[in-house]
């Protein structure tokens, strides 16, 4: 196995990218699926507590400047792929580290399959619409899915950290 600038093998950074490549072709299977299917603003009720729709979000998490006026498509895609190249060097750096690249490659598949979705299409494609007695969840994606999972795995491995030191 070839070694890199980092001390890491190669081999070893390969699964967590396999990992992230499976989220982004998840996340993006399932938005074309949603595309092709759904008009904007179109529900299909699966449960009382869940309806797959199709949203379309110019903003970020939540909606966070969605109703700005069309700077935030360029600066999100920005961030996203700021973010998507510093967790490549922390891959390539940490790969050995299980719990934190595994969070590591379930945040860069999200991000870049939202960056996708930003470049292509100015907006982010929602569809997953969970709701309760007329309280609706801000409809989400696999990426922002993939992106929370790796939060909480962030956070999970530092407390890890933190008990062990």
């Amino acid at each position: 196995m070839a070694k890199t600038t980092f001390g890491t093998t190669s081999a070893s950074l390969l699964p967590w990218l396999g990992l992230a490549l499976i989220l982004l072709i998840a996340d993006q299977l399932t938005k074309v699926l949603i595309l092709g299917y759904y008009q904007l603003g179109d529900a299909t009720y699966v449960t009382s507590f869940f309806n797959v729709v199709r949203v379309h979000n110019t903003g970020a998490a939540f909606s966070f400047l969605a109703s700005a006026s069309g700077w935030q498509r360029w600066f999100f895609t920005a961030i996203g792929i700021a973010a998507a190249l510093f967790i490549l060097w922390m891959l390539k750096s940490h790969a050995r580290q299980k719990l934190f690249s595994f969070a590591l490659a379930c945040i860069l598949g999200g991000a870049v399959g939202n960056v996708i979705d930003r470049t292509l299409h100015g907006y982010v494609v929602d569809f997953l619409d969970f709701h309760y007695a007329g309280w609706h969840f801000p409809a989400f994606n696999v990426a922002d899915s993939a992106i929370t999972v790796g939060a909480i795995c962030l956070v999970l491995d530092e407390l890890l950290r933190v008990k062990r030191s």
